[in-house]
């Protein structure tokens, strides 16, 4: 009857301690989502709140309005729709080419034994190393050099800027994606050889779409990066009508006496709207990817 009280006991305390575990998950979770989406709401709140403040800003803004939209969007000197239109152009074609060139390099050494392969992967992930900062005078210097033989890819031109966006994103997605590449049984290439296909079309028909997950991964990472990027575009770009999205937010609160956070927390909102629309369309093989990946390097 003892052991039996015993093991009663011992099952209560058992059951508390899962109970109190799971409500510590509980509240640990609901502070980092809170934590997470509080800078958020406050963006949103700002945008709402007619005052154009952020000291006199509430979470629930008295006398909320959509004034600040209009503002953003009718205003004759700032062109908002063009600076949104120049990012999502930008962010696209660097998305499209790194997909394509980070797939080709990826797949030659994950496939292929050839001298200095190694020195070349760790001179790659070495170059990911040193933050892009420290490099903005010699790509300044560089695209003005490139400029003067190709106008279409110097200072103050999309395709300069793409350029520098391109050897930007190689570095850690070259890795990643040659990790996702190990994972692909070589027997596939093994079986297409002796059938008679070549390389290429062993890359394009049966490798490259088993890789889709690790794709669409490089691709939001690669437009997520570009879309979001300030210090690169405004070295590169220099005019008004070639300003991304990023840089035009700045002048709005680039002003000694008239800064307008209100504006700038509506153009913020609005920003955020094609970021949040390509993860929700990618979420699944993002997902997929990531952790594919990372089981094999």
């Amino acid at each position: 009857m003892s052991s039996l009280s015993d093991k009663t006991k011992s099952q209560a305390t058992l059951s508390g301690q899962r109970r109190l575990t799971r409500t510590g998950r509980v509240i640990v979770t609901v502070i980092a989502v809170a934590f997470a989406l509080f800078p958020a709401l406050w963006v949103v709140s700002a945008s709402l709140d007619p005052s154009g403040s952020l000291a006199t800003t509430k979470l629930i803004p008295t006398n909320a309005s959509l004034r600040n939209f209009r503002e953003l969007i009718n205003d004759p000197v700032n062109p908002f729709l063009l600076w949104l239109w120049n990012s999502i152009k930008i962010s696209t074609i660097v998305a499209i080419l790194s997909i394509f060139i980070l797939s080709l390099s990826a797949y030659a050494f994950s496939r292929f034994r050839f001298r200095l392969r190694r020195n070349l992967l760790l001179g790659v992930f070495l170059v990911q190393v040193f933050p892009s900062s420290l490099t903005i005078v010699g790509l300044f210097l560089l695209v003005q050099q490139i400029g003067r033989y190709i106008p279409s890819l110097g200072l103050n031109s999309h395709g300069g800027l793409i350029l520098v966006y391109l050897g930007w994103v190689m570095g850690i997605n070259v890795w990643l994606m040659k990790g996702f590449f190990d994972s692909v049984p070589r027997d596939i290439d093994e079986s297409a050889m002796v059938d008679g296909a070549t390389h290429w079309q062993i890359f394009w028909q049966l490798i490259f779409p088993l890789v889709r997950p690790i794709i669409a991964v490089v691709a939001v990472l690669s437009f997520i990066g570009t879309f979001n990027d300030f210090i690169l575009s405004r070295t590169i770009l220099q005019s008004t009508e070639e300003f991304t999205l990023m840089v035009g937010l700045y002048l709005f609160v680039d002003q000694q006496f008239a800064q307008n956070w209100g504006v700038f927390a509506a153009g913020a909102v609005i920003a955020s709207v094609p970021i949040v629309i390509v993860y929700l369309l990618l979420q699944d093989q993002i997902v997929s990817g990531l952790t594919t990946g990372a089981v094999k390097g």
